[in-house]
């Protein structure tokens, strides 16, 4: 939007140019909602797939390996609500699949952190 506001100062575009690339702006609005409504549906799924995976996880008995494929699982599943939350609202793909998958990570790693520095033996 701010290369748009510069153009049309500079007086290197039309009015009409400009509304046409206003329209094609991604709404910051519709992407939050968006990503809200997939946060949203992400817990609803993750509490029903937890018991699944929880029970595909207690048959693996390494634990490092078990950490790896729940990771990995989730992993899989952040990539396909960050694109899908990228056409709900609009925005770029590899940008939005990037800011979910990296801020499920962190979760991740602050949850596991915060369950080992208390103890939980879950």
């Amino acid at each position: 939007m701010q290369q748009i506001k510069r153009e049309s100062l500079h007086g290197n575009i039309t009015k009409a140019e400009l509304e046409v690339k206003k329209k094609k702006v991604p709404s910051p609005l519709k992407a939050a909602a968006a990503s809200t409504f997939m946060f949203a549906i992400g817990a609803v799924a993750h509490l029903l797939a937890a018991a699944p995976l929880l029970a595909a996880a207690a048959f693996v008995m390494d634990y490092h390996v078990r950490l790896m494929v729940v990771t990995g699982a989730v992993s899989f599943a952040l990539i396909g609500f960050g694109g899908l939350s990228s056409m709900l609202g609009k925005a770029p793909m590899v940008k939005s699949i990037l800011r979910v998958l990296v801020g499920g990570w962190l979760a991740m790693g602050i949850t596991f952190g915060l369950t080992k520095l208390v103890g939980s033996g879950l």
